[in-house]
């Protein structure tokens, strides 16, 4: 089993700034991609960014220029730096890692969600 773990949320201000981590656990064979995705009540989980084991990045058009994904293939750990924060960035932000546990077997797990909450 994968497991995910997730920090960083917290309340800021419109204009602020916040540094999420996720980090996995336990002995993985490959990571491929990596990615943050966020849900707001009443709203379907969405995808903000995704950064693939060569580090190649792709953003939610809402995040662009804003956000930015980064990640630690040492030590299996993606970032998510989000500036500028608006409120309409609230959200449990949840991680995402997709890979092979073992050389035959993959994994595609999600963390637990961190709470973000921008107040206007």
């Amino acid at each position: 089993q994968v497991q995910l773990v997730e920090s960083g949320g917290g309340l800021v201000q419109a204009g602020g700034s916040l540094r999420l981590s996720c980090t996995t656990s336990g002995r993985l064979f490959r990571i491929n991609d990596m990615s943050w995705y966020r849900q707001a009540p009443g709203n379907q989980r969405e995808l903000v960014a995704t950064i693939t084991s060569g580090g190649s990045t792709n953003y939610a058009d809402s995040v662009k220029g804003r956000f930015i994904i980064s990640r630690d293939n040492a030590k299996n750990t993606v970032h998510l730096q989000m500036n500028n924060l608006r409120p309409e960035d609230t959200a449990i932000y949840y991680c995402n890692a997709q890979g092979f546990r073992t050389q035959l077997h993959t994994f595609d797990s999600w963390g637990q969600g961190t709470q973000v909450t921008v107040s206007s």
